[in-house]
């Protein structure tokens, strides 16, 4: 027991550092952020120390110009990441099947817009949306007339899709690495056609993949300010454009801190609830 104990004791020991870098980092400047959307706010005197109110979390329950841009927030993000299921999974799945060097060369070609800013791939689609981008001169040169495609909800799901996509990808393709490809043979060789083997056999396995893709590309699509801020414009706002504005526009770091912390809350339930609803029935599908 007392070896037990001092190994307990080690380990938390050694892992302590890491802890708190963690606290410091993380847990310390949420708390902040919790107590600053608590704080009175007065738009002459400005933010009044010592004084509390729940004002802000009343006033953002009670208006529906908040409702409107959380609703957007969400089904945009929603659509962004099935459009990345619908892309990303099959293409994960076509990566796997590749032989080498074009594996690794396809594998380069989906990590390099990593390698781009976010704010660099923004102006890259304004200027393909744009009211004289090249779609619009090839719609123009078909015979049609230009469409209003940038500070759409359009462009704001083409941009987050295009940065988002690799974010399914991998977790999917490292998913299927894990798959022994002597169960699709064997699952062939007993007369299951290719569609067969694709939905019970290779989809079941890359479940867990699709979910952790799922995960991050939905929390990150709901956080993201770059893309709505640059192809949204200053009418189609989401939630971190309302943010950017409640800090730097109207100076009122409270009821920016509060929609901080409402879109926390928030990415949290619907994150956590899509994860335990997924892996419900991962493994009813498995049978555990």
């Amino acid at each position: 027991m007392s070896t037990l104990l001092r190994g307990t004791g080690r380990a938390y020991l050694l892992s302590a550092p890491a802890l708190v870098l963690f606290a410091g980092l993380l847990l310390a400047p949420l708390a902040l952020t919790l107590a600053l959307s608590f704080n009175v706010f007065d738009y002459e005197t400005g933010i009044k120390e010592g004084s509390y109110t729940l004002a802000h979390y009343l006033s953002l329950l009670g208006d529906p110009y908040f409702y409107e841009i959380f609703l957007r927030t969400f089904w945009i993000s929603a659509l962004v990441t099935l459009l990345c299921v619908l892309i990303g999974v099959p293409e994960a799945i076509v990566l796997s099947r590749m032989g080498a060097p074009w594996r690794s060369i396809f594998l380069i070609l989906v990590l390099t817009p990593l390698l781009i800013s976010v704010v660099v791939r923004a102006f890259g689609w304004s200027l393909l949306l744009g009211a004289d981008g090249l779609v619009n001169q090839a719609i123009v040169a078909l015979g049609g007339r230009p469409l209003k495609l940038l500070y759409t909800p359009f462009a704001v799901v083409v941009g987050l899709v295009h940065v988002m996509l690799p974010f399914m990808i991998i977790p999917v393709w490292t998913s299927l690495q894990k798959l022994d490809p002597a169960a699709e043979q064997a699952a062939l060789s007993l007369g299951a056609s290719h569609l067969t083997v694709l939905r019970r056999i290779v989809l079941p396995q890359v479940m867990p993949g699709v979910l952790s893709g799922t995960l991050i590309v939905f929390g990150l699509a709901a956080s993201s300010f770059a893309i709505p801020g640059l192809l949204g414009g200053r009418r189609l706002k989401m939630v971190a454009t309302l943010i950017y504005d409640q800090y730097l526009a109207e100076l009122n770091w409270p009821m920016g801190a509060t929609l901080a912390v409402a879109l926390l809350l928030l990415n949290l339930l619907v994150m956590l609830g899509w994860n335990r609803l997924v892996e419900r029935r991962y493994k009813r599908a498995l049978g555990v």
